[in-house]
């Protein structure tokens, strides 16, 4: 099913009334089989995923084995999904998956030090004379658990980073399973370089929501597994081997609930990433991508149910993937809030704790308020662009 792009879907800001940026809203919200059911300006628009691609990057890692070989706990598997402040917790935690791993050494890390993303822990730096290296950088536990992956694969760490290694290679067709995409024809995956020195995908804004939706779904498939079927994923011999595709629904649940248990690992202090999954208390995750990107998964509720028009008590797992044109991210975050709350995703309670992320103020350097961030866009139902 295509839609029509919409071009006047903005967040507008002003100062003293006068219109000083338009910034371009775009918005795709998806079932778990891909299903789009509502969009803000063009839910296609091809994204680069940055940082947002974590959850499915830490797939592929789990996938190899080694979060059983190397004993990584669950504020592990978050820390592997975070673009974390590089607070002592988020550092400590990432020395202690390096120490772990046979062999590595921080060397290794082909990721580099920067400032901090937490303005505190980069004040702190400056006046202790620290310089960050590669174990302080907001991915440094993604590259830890990559290197963790080569080593179970027998795989040299040297050039983990390019994309025909096999981690990097088996990143690439976990990421085209979760989105439903293949290598070439129509909708696509098309590759760049991150940030942090690692492929990085873009996909269609639509398929990006997806990958979410099939988060949540799977923390919802494995609730409700019997308890039989509860083992730990790797856990033990003796037995007939569990089937694939429930293993991989297993550790996708695990990654859900490591992010939405421990979303102080994903973020930090003061974070949106963080504050708003503890907001919505297990009911969904987060994460964010640099310039603008962000991914929502959020799980089967009696909400989730009258958006999907899905079947049974609780309908389906939904996915919300966002992109604001210009990669601001304090509209970006105005924008997760308005299109959730224009849903009916959450409560008032709930907004109500993120509401300063939804409700910006513009403020000069006397604290003098000097003008509104409005979002001029509305969450339209697909059905209405037929």
């Amino acid at each position: 099913m295509t839609v029509s792009a919409r071009t006047e879907d903005y967040i507008v800001t002003d100062r003293g009334g006068i219109v000083e940026n338009r910034h371009a809203v775009h918005a795709a919200v998806v079932d778990s089989s891909g299903k789009l059911l509502y969009y803000v300006g063009n839910p296609a628009r091809m994204t680069l995923a940055r940082s947002t691609a974590k959850p499915a990057q830490a797939l592929a890692i789990l996938e190899t084995g080694a979060a059983e070989r190397f004993k990584f706990d669950e504020a592990d598997v978050a820390l592997l999904c975070a673009s974390h402040s590089s607070e002592d917790r988020h550092i400590a935690r990432s020395r202690s998956m390096l120490a772990r791993v046979p062999g590595l050494q921080e060397s290794d890390l082909r990721c580099g030090g920067h400032p901090a993303i937490s303005e505190e822990v980069n004040r702190a730096w400056i006046r202790s004379g620290f310089t960050p290296t590669g174990i302080c950088n907001n991915c440094s536990a993604k590259h830890v658990g990559m290197l963790a992956g080569a080593a179970v694969l027998g795989a040299p760490f040297v050039g983990y980073e390019r994309p025909d290694h096999p981690v990097q290679v088996r990143v690439k067709r976990v990421t085209e399973d979760l989105a439903g995409l293949g290598p070439g024809g129509g909708d696509h995956i098309a590759w760049g370089v991150d940030g942090c020195n690692l492929p990085a995908p873009a996909m269609p804004l639509k398929d990006l929501a997806r990958t979410f939706a099939g988060f949540a779904q799977a923390a919802d498939d494995a609730a409700t597994d019997d308890e039989g079927k509860a083992a730990p994923v790797g856990s033990g011999s003796g037995g007939a081997e569990v089937p694939i595709k429930e293993e991989r629904t297993r550790r996708m649940a695990r990654i859900f609930h490591a992010m939405s248990d421990h979303p102080e690992m994903v973020g930090g202090e003061g974070r949106f990433c963080t504050l708003f999954m503890q907001a919505y208390g297990g009911g969904l995750i987060g994460k964010l991508g640099a310039d603008g990107c962000y991914g929502v998964g959020i799980r089967a509720s009696q909400q989730a149910r009258r958006i999907s028009g899905g079947g049974g008590s609780e309908g389906q797992a939904l996915g919300l993937a966002v992109k604001i044109e210009d990669g601001s991210i304090d509209i970006l975050y105005v924008a997760i809030m308005e299109v959730l709350e224009q849903l009916g995703i959450g409560d008032p309670d709930i907004w109500g704790k993120l509401s300063h992320f939804q409700h910006l103020e513009r403020k000069n350097t006397m604290n003098v308020v000097t003008g509104q961030v409005t979002p001029v866009f509305e969450v339209h139902p697909v059905d209405a662009a037929i």
